[in-house]
């Protein structure tokens, strides 16, 4: 595919091992898990960032925004106690299972020659390519998708199932007959994974109304019942699994400079230093026009199945 290599690849690391996903292709970076943060020794934690700093140069830490305000909290201390400017917080708006795909995919770049700056600001671009979502059993606890009336009332009918996609825009449809999803315009694969929910809608219906071209499962994330509200789920997500196009996408984006650390990057704030990125003359490429050129390439690539 004709990528360089990293002599030291950036460090991706999540918060607990069910949101390091196995590897996607042979070379997928494994994750540094971060257990315990809310519990462990701060001298502790401080140690393993300092090594993964040591060891890798730059740290990408994968977090949800569903993990307790204690581990949030150790990670703000431990950046700010080590003064480092090397070490990335990235917390976007996407459900557990859609973040460790997310996750995942930023394992996979890392075996590329993009540089810290560049791998770590690729998050952002990336999530515009996830769709995230869940088939609930209820919905009267769900704070993080737009909610009406009329849906927190038949939530109280027994069997009822709603279909919610949390991103890129929220939606709820309540199951039925035809019910479905406003799902991605280019080929994918999906991951699910399944809680206290019985029912095959999300393998069968919206597997092949969203034209998925292959789907695996994998275990329910620990925070996932926390987000959705409820443990009567199936979450699913549906992602570009393939290296090539995951690369040709990120390469697509005008690269800038961030002023205060020097770090290259795509977008407009250093994920590293969160100073925003001079504006550098000459148009950039969308992520809309990304798409377009990267698709097409992509639906030869992936094998059905």
């Amino acid at each position: 595919m004709g990528f360089g290599e990293l002599r030291v690849p950036t460090a991706i690391a999540v918060t607990s091992a069910d949101m390091a996903l196995p590897p996607q292709d042979q070379r997928t970076m494994p994750a540094v898990v971060l257990p315990d943060l809310d519990s462990e020794p701060l001298e502790r934690s401080l140690a393993v960032l300092q090594s993964l700093i040591d060891q890798h140069g730059h740290v990408i830490v994968v977090c949800s925004q569903a993990v307790s305000q204690q581990t949030e909290r150790r990670l703000h201390t431990v950046r700010s106690l080590l003064e480092s400017d090397r070490i990335a917080l990235f917390r976007p708006e996407l459900p557990p299972l859609g973040l460790a795909v997310l996750a995942r995919q930023l394992r996979q770049l890392a075996s590329c020659d993009l540089s810290p700056g560049v791998l770590a600001s690729a998050g952002r671009l990336l999530t515009h390519y996830i769709h995230a979502g869940a088939l609930l059993g209820s919905v009267t606890k769900l704070d993080r998708v737009p909610v009406g009336l009329k849906s927190h009332a038949k939530s109280w009918v027994p069997g009822s199932q709603f279909a919610v996609l949390a991103h890129p825009q929220p939606q709820l449809e309540r199951i039925g007959p035809g019910a479905t999803l406003a799902g991605p315009e280019f080929a994918t694969s999906m991951l699910v994974a399944r809680g206290q929910l019985q029912s095959d809608w999300v393998n069968d219906s919206l597997a092949k109304a969203w034209n998925v071209q292959g789907l695996r499962e994998c275990p329910l994330p620990a925070e996932s019942a926390r987000w959705w509200g409820t443990g009567k789920l199936i979450e699913f997500c549906s992602f570009l699994p393939d290296l090539s196009v995951l690369y040709q996408l990120v390469t697509s984006v005008r690269q800038n400079i961030c002023h205060w650390c020097g770090i290259d990057l795509i977008g407009d704030r250093c994920v590293f230093c969160s100073a925003t990125a001079l504006a550098q003359p000459g148009p950039a490429a969308s992520p809309a026009s990304s798409a377009s050129a990267a698709a097409p390439r992509y639906q030869k690539q992936l094998p059905a199945g």
